[in-house]
């Protein structure tokens, strides 16, 4: 999910009452929500869509969801330290700060850090969860990847309760009905998911992804992939190019390993120049698709037999 669904996560968590555990709490739960996401610095050294293959991944897995906690824990107990020194001024601990402890930081820093895999895999993008140990890909399908009906809910519920907090009222029961209300949400979203699979095609051979669409997160994209190996978005094909040829292709481009490593749903379509576009099924809207492309301008497209 995006960062602003990760971020208002960890704050509603701590509004519903976990703030008060220690000092720095809400930083904690916030930060740790968003940590598992470091691995976004890999744009600085990673070219063209390099990236998809590295993205939520070895920060995802469990090792990484326990040391990264431990990492966070240690630089906001620092931070406290630091703060509380004598002469001290400008940047000076508060005092209406609450005591901070680390066993109770590492334990916020690690729940925050465990929301975030929990909500990656919600979407359709997927999440290596068992990295190292494991390379699978792991998709959830039910929700799109930004939800503006959850934004609406947890922005206001967090809002309202540190309204209420400030006015001195019960501030903990806006976030506890949030979250209530978020999980049924989600729920909803995976039960239609699942009866959208079962009504769906039921031939043999057919693969399908039911893929959530954005503002309307009760309307599902189907994405089939029919027994020659191709695929349908609703009832139109996409990809005019073979793919097997494109598979066999030496791994020495790391754009194209990287991309067929990650793709969920790859077709080849062919470029003005009859070259290939390697694309993917799940996001071939014409707003996103180039972020999702390796061309191959080495290739000719070898077309695919006429129906």
């Amino acid at each position: 999910m995006d960062n602003l669904t990760h971020s208002l996560v960890g704050a509603l968590i701590g509004q519903a009452g976990l703030k008060k555990k220690t000092g720095l709490a809400m930083p904690a739960l916030i930060i740790g929500a968003n940590l598992p996401d470091v691995d976004a610095a890999c744009f600085f050294w990673l070219d063209g869509v390099e990236h998809l293959g590295f993205r939520r991944g070895i920060t995802h897995g469990p090792p990484a969801l326990v040391l990264l906690p431990l990492v966070l824990a240690g630089l906001l107990y620092g931070f406290d330290r630091w703060q509380a020194k004598p002469g001290q001024k400008r940047f000076g601990r508060p005092e209406g700060r609450l005591p901070v402890n680390f066993e109770w930081l590492y334990l916020l820093s690690f729940i925050g850090c465990l929301t975030h895999p929990a909500l990656d895999w919600l979407n359709v993008y997927g999440i290596r969860l068992l990295e190292p140990f494991s390379s699978r890909w792991f998709y959830g399908d039910t929700l799109f990847i930004i939800d503006v009906w959850l934004w609406a809910l947890m922005g206001f519920a967090t809002w309202f309760s540190l309204r209420r907090e400030k006015r001195g009222g019960e501030w903990r029961r806006p976030a506890h009905v949030a979250i209530a209300v978020a999980l049924a949400y989600i729920g909803m979203n995976g039960a239609i998911t699942k009866i959208a699979e079962v009504t769906g095609p039921q031939i043999s051979g057919y693969r399908t992804i039911e893929s959530p669409l954005p503002l309307t997160s009760w309307q599902r994209e189907t994405l089939t992939q029919k027994a020659d190996g191709q695929w349908w978005i609703e009832r139109d094909l996409v990809g005019e190019c073979a793919l097997d040829p494109i598979r066999k292709i030496p791994r020495g481009n790391r754009d194209l390993a990287a991309f067929l490593f990650w793709s969920r749903a790859p077709f080849a379509e062919r470029a003005p120049d009859g070259s290939v576009l390697l694309r993917d099924a799940r996001f071939y809207d014409p707003r996103a698709r180039d972020r999702f492309t390796v061309a191959l301008p080495d290739v000719k497209c070898e077309e695919l037999p006429a129906r």
